[in-house]
């Protein structure tokens, strides 16, 4: 292994260790010390390799290289911030890999090896996870347009805190003016899969042209607060048993059509009054829908409206579903995929083209500006787990792709190719 690429996974191993939980996985979920921390080395990083580091408003870390001056910036990076006790390569992974790919190709651009037409931004974006401030994938959407900075640091976490003072009592603001969307010619991000379709097809690198549909519900069930003892069954309208319903009749839901269609999942409840004495009144959680066929995705939710007439009728409690997010079957641009695969290619690394199930900061950035999207390898597909792991070597070829990727944007291969395709 080349020293180059021992020094990634040495610095891999040195960002691991912020927020590291006895598990072997990580715990820095947005705006805490630990995400802080990480935020800071990073920033240290960024400044030993020539970067210079800025913060935009919504948190979003930048740094960036000057190399055609006026120039605007090929951008490349992806999260720090993680789920509660989860893995160290879940958006970590693609902000180091998208850092050092950019040292690499500003060394090449110094040697006279490179022609640029672009500068390079590498960003860390805050907030992708969501789970400590919802929605998810915050920084990227306020740096897109889709949310407004006002609401993003008006957001409060379970214990009141606003994401202003999350950012205020962390990591410093660095000087400087940060880059804007109308800074940005295009992006790349690289991502572990999260799944196990590459593992288990044998394959290298999945080059990622679709998303997934999606439909996400806020879900109230609306009972009656009474004794857990005293109350008569017949006489009682528990939220949380007509919760309980609506969840099996979710997981229920993907029976009715074809092996891995259908994704559904029901996370983050609240159930009021959560005394152990007391019938609850309400329960509030989330509800996701997802799948790679948009006409599977709305033959659910017909039927799954249907099966709640009847949780509502053995519970005798309300229903009420709030859709909160909803996109269908989206592509990234064509000219991204296949800059992506000519660089797999001539690398010799084997590849597929692969729809992404999760959501992703490049899921907002390519509606905004041409998007190239990778992925490598998770063992076993798991993630948001201590247990996530991906091989040295497999991390190490995605380094070594994304590389070959920003490099071909930097000189505008991109753009040549969305000519010639006119």
């Amino acid at each position: 292994m080349s020293t180059t690429n021992e020094q990634f996974l040495d610095d891999f191993r040195t960002m691991s260790t912020f927020g590291a939980t006895e598990g072997g996985g990580v715990d820095r979920q947005a705006g805490t010390a630990a995400d802080h921390e990480t935020r800071q080395w990073f920033g240290g990083w960024l400044a030993r390799h020539g970067f210079n580091e800025t913060v935009d408003q919504a948190g979003n870390q930048f740094g960036t290289v000057e190399l055609v001056p006026g120039a605007p910036y090929v951008l490349v990076g992806s999260h720090l911030d993680s789920q509660p006790l989860a893995g160290r390569y879940d958006g970590a992974y693609g902000v180091l890999a998208a850092a050092h790919a950019a040292a690499r190709v500003a060394d090449d651009v110094a040697a006279g090896k490179v022609e640029p037409r672009y500068n390079l931004a590498v960003v860390n974006w805050f907030n992708e996870e969501g789970s400590r401030f919802t929605p998810s994938m915050m920084g990227s959407s306020v740096f897109t347009g889709k949310l407004a900075l006002d609401t993003a640091l008006a957001t409060t976490d379970a214990a009141g805190e606003t994401v202003s003072a999350a950012l205020r009592n962390g990591h410093r603001q660095a000087e400087g003016s940060a880059p804007a969307l109308t800074d940005v010619a295009n992006y790349a991000e690289i991502h572990i899969e999260q799944g196990r379709i590459l593992q288990e097809q044998g394959i290298q690198i999945g080059i990622v042209d679709k998303t997934w549909a999606a439909s996400k519900y806020r879900v109230t069930v609306n009972g009656a607060q009474s004794h857990t003892g005293a109350t008569r069954m017949e006489d009682r309208q528990d939220a949380l048993y007509g919760a309980a319903l609506l969840i099996a009749a979710a997981r229920d839901l993907t029976a009715e059509f074809g092996q891995g269609l259908l994704h559904t999942s029901v996370s983050e409840m609240q159930v009021l009054p959560n005394s152990p004495v007391t019938i609850a009144r309400q329960v509030l959680m989330n509800l996701d829908l997802r799948s790679p066929d948009e006409d599977v995705l709305a033959r659910a939710r017909d039927i799954l409206a249907k099966w709640i007439g009847d949780v509502q009728e053995r519970s005798r409690t309300d229903v009420q579903l709030e859709l909160t997010h909803q996109w269908g079957l989206v592509a990234y641009q064509p000219e991204g995929v296949a800059l992506g695969t000519a660089s797999a290619e001539q690398l010799g690394f084997s590849h597929m083209n692969i729809m992404t199930v999760a959501g992703h900061d490049s899921t907002n950035m390519k509606d905004a500006v041409p998007t190239v999207m990778l992925f490598v390898p998770s063992e076993e597909g798991i993630s948001h787990n201590e247990a996530e792991f991906t091989r040295g070597e497999d991390a190490v070829r995605g380094a070594e792709l994304l590389t070959e990727v920003v490099r071909r944007l930097v000189r505008g291969e991109l753009e040549a190719a969305a000519i010639n395709n006119d």
